[in-house]
């Protein structure tokens, strides 16, 4: 299930996840979910994770490449289906892309 999609669209995923040997039934709500979780993280967990990595990625999956799972889906999809999903990420990535706060010490 994917909040904020039609029922059509829903169906184009699940179409496209039993016919693409690169997805899985599920893949593109796993995806979304993963990157979600990982744009919503405080700023210093994500400079960690790209200093050191995140050795819970090997186990639960990786954040970054469901992004790159988004798109690829996206571009097999109808236009329609492909528009409705990317809203969805699109408001992810905005999360995402939010500057930092500044700095305590930080008088500019």
């Amino acid at each position: 299930m994917i909040d904020g999609v039609s029922a059509r669209t829903l169906s184009e995923i699940a179409r496209l996840e039993r016919t693409r040997n690169y997805l899985h039934p599920g893949a593109v709500a796993d995806a979304i979910r993963l990157w979600k979780s990982y744009a919503h993280r405080p700023a210093r967990e994500l400079w960690h994770d790209y200093e050191w990595g995140n050795v819970h990625w090997y186990c639960c999956g990786d954040p970054l490449e469901g992004r790159l799972l988004l798109d690829t889906v996206m571009q097999a999809m109808s236009p329609q289906g492909a528009r409705e999903l990317r809203r969805i990420v699109s408001r992810i990535d905005a999360v995402w892309n939010l500057p930092s706060p500044p700095y305590a010490g930080d008088r500019g």
